[in-house]
């Protein structure tokens, strides 16, 4: 448990996937979806990891993506209830190391911009993903609602990112040799959204 938590704080895809198995990823999926300790977690990089190592029986697709939809649906599920509950005091939280009000601006924008689907959008989107059930619990949108887009959200991201890298793990010979930078390629892409907002951002300031 404890060279796990390590790999989870040096943000290491590899390691993480040798030291916590299936379980350690479904616990970094329903952590980066639903509690906001989990929000710098690498969830892109360690589902599309998780996929390459599949491709060499490490991992088994089938039980990987149920578990990993599993986690993710019941992550966003707390994310809304603590919205639900407690979500409005975090407006008037201030900055620290590992929440900024910016963050909550940000994804506000986003949920407005795109209603209930930003429930499914969100989940590609890093930092975005973990605040936007919050919202969803703050706002009025319905339980049932939000269920039913976080469900499609939790399967497309879920199944798509681990199947991406099992695809790409059939295609390229000793893929488990380019998982580091394979997964640095999809952290940089997962975050490019957020960059296009911030130059949008600038340019009409």
């Amino acid at each position: 448990m404890l060279d796990f938590l390590l790999a989870c704080v040096h943000l290491d895809p590899m390691m993480i996937l040798q030291t916590g198995g299936y379980l350690g990823i479904a616990a970094l999926i329903f952590a980066e979806s639903g509690l906001f300790l989990g929000i710098f977690l690498p969830g892109d990089s360690v589902l599309f990891a998780s996929g390459l190592l599949a491709t060499n029986g490490f991992f088994i697709v089938g039980p990987l993506i149920m578990i990993v939809v599993v986690a993710a649906i019941a992550g966003d599920s707390v994310g809304y209830w603590f919205g639900s509950e407690v979500g409005e005091r975090l407006y008037a939280r201030k900055d620290s190391r590992f929440f900024k009000q910016e963050y909550l601006r940000r994804t506000e924008r986003f949920y407005k911009k795109y209603g209930g689907r930003a429930v499914v959008l969100a989940r590609f989107v890093p930092i975005v993903r973990t605040l936007a059930p919050i919202l969803a619990g703050v706002s009025t949108m319905k339980y049932r609602v939000f269920l039913a887009y976080n469900m499609l959200g939790g399967f497309l991201w879920g199944a798509g990112m681990v199947l991406l890298g099992f695809l790409l793990g059939s295609i390229i010979p000793d893929s488990e040799r380019y998982i580091l930078p394979l997964s640095l390629i999809i952290v940089v892409v997962s975050f490019l959204p957020i960059f296009f907002n911030l130059a949008r951002g600038k340019r009409a300031v």
